[in-house]
């Protein structure tokens, strides 16, 4: 073989592949009395000269057995790096996942029931799945490493959004957004990024939401973490005996003390007076459960990742963080001051949800592929915070912009007690802290539940979200005219 024909095989090697449209897969189907069609498949993603950049997969489900022009609802989760299927089968689709009624794990295997708590009673449904995520693919790595970001993430689910109505004709539909953790980061932005562009919504669905990084980043100089986790803990340690007192009396008093009191011991810094630090230390002790030797020993900062480990280090278990109702066992051979092996509450969701997915999505969705379905895999270089990554990404103006643009605009806001990734009390501080109009504040609706950053997985709590947000999307789809 020449060297010219080597040369020739190398540069073919090297050009990106193509991708290519695909038909959808349509089944009709039905579950808890409903009748729908599922469509399931992966809508293009173009570049500037038309070609195919990435690949969205996405399920979508549309109603039968009524007519009328729907509520739409396009979900998605977090991660960054996460695929749908816990929003999916957890809370809003036609079938669930079955846990324990708690939302613990249930011995394998597992099972896929009916959801009569599901969404598609009051509105159609849409699960997208970003680039790197699920089956979701773009044409090469460096290709990919432009969705891999704040900025591309949002552009490429805006697209994703635009193309769907177009295809779909849902133009006229009333619309609504629902992200989970990061997915409300996105959400928010997608909000801001298609308003100036034409496209708004009825509504976005906020559920455990993250929309200012400053408010959950545990770095030297930030002390604002430390004040909106308290309640947090204070809920945890009272799940776990470690607390006292009735629940809702016992948070009222951490959210007065988190951001009067300890927020002006911690602004002293070193120049806090021993007195008042041990007055400090005594009332932390009580609202937390941890012990004040430490923290005497943390500066009265307690991060997140040491208290999952510290609370019940004594019981030589650990506190989940995505839900910290859950217990977990770690390594016992580990010296006395290790941090938590694994999330408990991660754990135990796993298994169920991605052995059921990828049975669901070939044998009932009628999808066939044998791609790996990325669950937090998919993402290989680190994520692309922009000019923010120095410090703390916020989309709190994009959303603020979105609600300004459109005041018919509804917020809804899901959050866990018991959550310790995106943390109830960061939230309020956050929409307390919008900047928006106050003829816009009865747009925000706030609603607070007995479990963690997944609520539904209680199955008291996916009744009581579903609730909820059924009457926030009846509320926001029959809106009438008002002036600003």
């Amino acid at each position: 073989m020449s060297e010219e024909t080597k040369d020739q095989k190398a540069d073919e090697k090297k050009e990106p592949k193509k991708l290519a449209e695909e038909e959808p897969v349509v089944k009709s189907c039905s579950a808890a009395g409903i009748k729908y069609d599922l469509e399931t498949g992966r809508l293009p993603i173009f570049d500037n000269e038309g070609e195919i950049d990435g690949l969205i997969f996405y399920h979508y489900y549309k109603r039968t057995d009524v007519k009328g022009d729907r509520p739409l609802i396009v979900s998605f989760n977090g991660g960054p790096g996460s695929p749908s299927l816990w929003l999916h089968l957890g809370a809003l689709g036609p079938k669930r996942v079955k846990m324990q009624p708690h939302g613990d794990m249930p011995p394998p295997p597992f099972d896929l029931v009916d959801n009569p708590a599901n969404w598609l009673e009051f509105a159609d449904l849409v699960f997208i799945d970003p680039v790197g995520t699920g089956f979701s693919r773009a044409k090469d790595e460096k290709t990919a490493q432009k969705f891999w970001g704040l900025k591309g993430d949002i552009e490429a689910t805006g697209e994703f959004i635009r193309l769907f109505l177009t295809r779909k004709q849902r133009w006229t539909s009333p619309l609504y957004l629902a992200g989970e953790s990061y997915g409300t980061t996105r959400a928010s932005g997608v909000s801001g990024y298609l308003a100036e562009r034409g496209i708004v919504f009825n509504g976005i669905i906020l559920v455990s939401s993250i929309i200012n990084f400053q408010t959950a980043r545990f770095v030297k100089g930030n002390d604002l973490p430390y004040a909106l986790f308290l309640p947090t803990y204070t809920a945890t340690g009272h799940f776990h005996g470690k607390v006292s007192g009735d629940l809702q009396d016992r948070l009222a008093e951490s959210r007065k003390f988190a951001l009067c009191e300890y927020w002006l011991a911690m602004a002293q810094g070193s120049n806090l007076p021993e007195k008042e630090r041990a007055k400090i230390r005594k009332k932390l002790s009580q609202l937390t459960g941890l012990t004040e030797r430490y923290l005497d020993q943390c500066d009265l900062r307690p991060v997140i990742h040491d208290f999952t480990k510290e609370l019940l280090r004594d019981e030589r278990r650990s506190v989940g963080r995505l839900d910290s109702r859950f217990r977990g066992l770690d390594d016992t051979t580990q010296g006395a001051f290790q941090r938590a092996e694994h999330d408990p509450s991660m754990s135990l969701l796993m298994g169920p949800y991605v052995a059921l997915y990828c049975q669901y999505c070939r044998a009932e969705a009628g999808y066939e592929t044998d791609l790996e379905y990325h669950v937090f895999r998919g993402i290989t270089k680190p994520w692309d915070w922009g000019s923010a990554g120095e410090g703390h990404p916020d989309v709190s103006d994009a959303l603020r912009k979105a609600m300004s643009r459109n005041p018919y605009m509804g917020v809804f806001v899901a959050s866990g007690y018991y959550d310790l990734a995106t943390p109830f009390f960061a939230t309020e501080y956050t929409l307390s802290h919008l900047g928006i109009d106050p003829v816009l504040h009865d747009n925000i609706e706030v609603a607070e539940y007995e479990a963690g950053h997944m609520m539904y997985i209680n199955e008291e709590c996916l009744s009581q979200l579903r609730d909820d947000v059924a009457a926030f999307v009846k509320k926001r789809s029959r809106q009438e005219p008002r002036s600003v």
